[in-house]
């Protein structure tokens, strides 16, 4: 037990020494495996990232689960659906007191004084991140996004962006999803999916487009850590866009 809030303790001041904003509130994207030996697993770095944010803040991770609601099974449990991108986030969304938004593909979990403003719109939209979602309403509360060892290339909120200025890749056909809510009961919920046939994201590039302010770096425990100002993101990626609406993809194999 020790070891595990020894670990605790340490990457709550690696992130607070980069950037991360006690009160804040803060959407991870994460590696396990980048952090090295972490005793506890999973577990230890949630209780790290909360300890960090303290009390007041509020912590957001993805729980995409496109690869188990898709075209061919066109159902989502928002209990009982299991995210798809890593033991990090799926912990989180298990844990006892984890609230999640209702999207077949794009759904968020949280914890904290904002949880319920932040997520509880989600499913009014019907794109994966719409104006509704969490990731359109982080800008609105001065987020930051935590890439913990995964590179910046993982970025859910620039789909967001990308359902402001359509670029041409972006959309596929729209899925009548069948949804079972927390309570029991189903109800019908159509979603256009993301499609990007033939394109691979390139959303590291922000990082020639983002100053010191607004783009931290350090590690935490063996992880390279990046930690983003939403507001800023906005603002570099929308200047972007309006130059090129392909600076976000390559072709892919290219």
């Amino acid at each position: 037990m020790d070891s595990e809030r020894n670990a605790q303790q340490r990457i709550a001041a690696d992130l607070f020494s980069i950037g991360l904003r006690p009160g804040g509130v803060a959407l991870v994207h994460s590696s396990l495996s980048s952090l090295g030996q972490v005793p506890g697993g999973a577990e230890t770095v949630i209780q790290g990232l909360l300890q960090a944010l303290g009390p007041q803040g509020t912590l957001l991770m993805p729980a995409l689960s496109y690869e188990h609601a898709n075209p061919a099974h066109p159902h989502f449990d928002v209990l009982r659906t299991p995210s798809n991108v890593g033991i990090i986030p799926e912990t989180f969304r298990t844990r006892p007191g984890t609230q999640r938004s209702i999207c077949p593909t794009h759904s968020v979990c949280g914890v904290g004084p904002l949880a319920d403003v932040l997520l509880g719109e989600h499913h009014l939209d019907d794109t994966p991140c719409g104006p509704r979602s969490p990731y359109r309403k982080l800008p609105q509360h001065s987020g930051q996004i935590v890439f913990l060892g995964c590179g910046l290339r993982p970025n859910t909120s620039m789909h967001s962006v990308e359902e402001v200025v359509l670029p041409p890749y972006l959309f596929g056909r729209t899925i009548a999803y069948d949804v079972m809510l927390a309570d029991g009961t189903h109800r019908t919920q159509n979603c256009r999916r993301h499609d990007f046939r033939g394109w691979e994201q390139r959303y590291d590039r922000l990082g020639r487009l983002l100053d010191g302010s607004a783009l931290r770096y350090g590690t935490v425990m063996a992880a390279p850590v990046f930690i983003v100002e939403t507001p800023a993101m906005w603002e570099a990626a929308l200047a972007a866009y309006r130059s090129d609406l392909l600076y976000f993809v390559e072709p892919r194999g290219a």
